[in-house]
């Protein structure tokens, strides 16, 4: 391709609606276009890697045994309906009507119309194990689209759906998208690490989400150096201290006694009522009142030094999602302001408890009466919650669940996840198969997705510096670049055609930069697009039957005998894509 052709408006200034370094480059870089919150154009450039994302993806399902289909994006709502979908997955479900006002969802994810599609088709047990998939856009209504393609309205995603006839042909598949993963990741140039994830509204009873350690991820993890335990905040479960089982029964600083009722005035948080009554934050139950999609209300418990995961909570009641309830709703269930709710006597609400409140000896909690709280409270004696359940957030320092070393505290971009779902839409949607005797049992399903745009934006997120994008071989736009530095030189111009033409031929994916500009304006654009190999054809070199050849990733610098410089280039990507393949498994 010519640069003098190709469509790659560039930019020399960070765009202000920018914040990651990868939205800031491919921005610059002429990747992408902003058409509406959340929504973006793939410009040439970023195309061609998307694209190449793609392929991977799709090599390596196809290795994994996996069929591509096409499913469409509307997606009729009586099938939500079934599942139960269409309320609880909230409002980043995109909903319209047709002229008939029939209801449609633009498909977020596709297990709903998979499970109904193989629904039809399942008759026996020798059909299975099955493995379809897709590379499709997805729709999600994000209340805040962020960091360019990385949390967007519209993505393209590879999605695939695993049946099985038990548990344990789920877990090969499972395993064998697990492996796929590895690779996929491994071939486009990004350290990704599974981690112990929560499913959310997908559902099912296992899953593990695959995350790029950065600090602009919005994935919150913990992970243990000694034993290698990664798992998102959502997920992870702290371990009790080793030799330290009894860490949560101390008494408390000044809360012995039975308890006494004790005035807090306007003192609504933690560290006001603590500091007023001379305890410490884990001496206190915080008391949360919050909501399912229903409207449901409900109360969580936990210490006062721990923070409530709202994903675990979820899980313990057995709902989508839980959203702290409304200022009128808090008083209206615990005659209280926020700030005062407590667990003593409060009646009408299904309270879950964290067992390091159970675990305390004594304890202050609010008294579900405007600027007053209880001291001396003891769980177990004053109240009994209906569940006991893991709700905090596991945080740095706290001890790993499988080795008891002090946990780490990180950030990553999640760039794929897998699911073992089970019969959770099978059931549903009645994907049966009739065994050697004629019974009829549900397949075991899982789903697997990966961002491909995501995927992209991870991949400059980790390879980039100040000049630009740093691209893998294996998918940058361009393999090569032949920079022309004076294109009305007809000697310059003769050799840098002839070394474009000899790429070509050799099977590299090649771009001549031939445009009338200043030498200053091609070097910078080269710099910033990331092209891995530059041959620049200038005067000086010529002299001497040489071009200058520049590795983007190295910043090595040499000059190459003219009549071998394609060859030479060519060798080095088969190398480094050779390279990456003889690494995998």
């Amino acid at each position: 391709m010519r640069m003098s052709r190709l469509y790659a408006p560039t930019l020399r200034d960070i765009p202000g609606e920018a914040e990651t370094p990868s939205h800031q480059l491919m921005l610059q870089a002429a990747m992408i276009r902003r058409s509406a919150s959340g929504t973006y154009t793939w410009l040439p450039l970023g195309l061609r890697v998307l694209h190449k994302v793609a392929a991977i993806v799709r090599e390596e399902m196809g290795r994994a045994g996996a069929q591509e289909i096409l499913m469409p994006v509307l997606q009729p709502a009586e099938l939500w309906h079934r599942s139960g979908r269409w309320n609880d997955y909230g409002p980043e479900l995109m909903r319209l009507s047709d002229r008939s006002h029939r209801w449609f969802a633009l498909g977020p994810t596709h297990e709903e119309l998979i499970t109904n599609l193989v629904s039809g088709e399942m008759r026996s047990y020798r059909q299975l194990p099955l493995i379809l998939f897709q590379i499709h856009g997805k729709y999600r209504d994000e209340i805040r689209p962020r960091f360019g393609v990385m949390r967007s309205r519209e993505f393209l995603m590879k999605d695939a759906y695993s049946f099985d006839r038990d548990q344990q042909g789920l877990d090969a598949s499972y395993e064998a998208m697990h492996r796929a993963y590895e690779r996929i990741f491994a071939r486009v140039g990004l350290d990704a690490r599974p981690a112990l994830a929560d499913p959310g509204a997908i559902g099912g009873n296992a899953t593990h989400e695959f995350v790029v350690p950065s600090a602009w991820g919005e994935a919150r993890l913990v992970s243990c150096a000694a034993c290698g335990y990664l798992a998102n905040v959502e997920q992870a479960q702290a371990g009790i201290p080793v030799g330290d089982e009894s860490a949560f029964k101390e008494e408390p600083k000044g809360v012995a006694g039975p308890f006494v009722k004790v005035r807090t005035p306007e003192m609504t948080t933690v560290a006001e009522v603590t500091a007023y009554l001379g305890a410490e934050a884990r001496d206190l139950i915080k008391t949360l009142i919050v909501a399912d999609p229903t409207g449901q209300l409900a109360a969580a418990l936990v210490r006062g030094d721990h923070e409530l995961s709202r994903a675990k909570l979820a899980r313990a009641l057995g709902v989508a999602g839980v959203e702290m309830a409304a200022a009128p709703e808090v008083v209206g269930a615990t005659g209280a302001e926020v700030g005062f709710a407590g667990p003593v006597g409060l009646g009408g609400l299904r309270v879950i408890a964290d067992p390091a409140v159970m675990a305390m000896g004594q304890a202050i909690a609010g008294a579900n009466e405007t600027d007053y709280h209880l001291t001396g409270v003891r769980p177990g004696r004053d109240f009994r919650p209906d569940l006991v359940a893991d709700l905090r957030e596991v945080a740095a320092g706290d001890p790993c669940p499988e080795c008891g070393a002090p946990l780490a505290a990180g950030r990553g971009i999640e760039v794929g996840q897998i699911f073992k779902l089970g019969t959770k839409y099978s059931e549903v949607f009645g994907v049966r198969y009739a065994t050697d005797d004629g019974t009829l049992v549900a397949a075991e399903m899982g789903c697997y997705g990966i961002g491909i745009g995501r995927t992209v934006a991870t991949v400059i997120e980790t390879h980039h510096d100040e000049q630009g994008i740093v691209w893998p071989v294996s998918v940058a736009p361009y393999q090569a670049l032949v920079l022309l530095i004076n294109d009305r030189d007809e000697r310059q111009r003769a050799e840098a055609e002839r070394l474009y033409g000899q790429l070509l031929d050799l099977g590299i994916e090649a771009l001549i930069d031939d445009r009338p500009e200043r030498a200053g304006v091609k070097f910078r654009d080269a710099e910033l697009i990331g092209v891995p190999y530059r041959l620049a054809v200038g005067q000086r070199a010529l002299a001497d039957g040489q071009v200058e050849l520049q590795v983007r990733a190295s910043g090595e610098s040499r000059r190459l005998e003219l009549a071998t410089a394609a060859a030479e280039v060519a060798a080095a990507v088969r190398g480094e894509l050779e390279r990456i393949g003889s690494g995998l498994s």
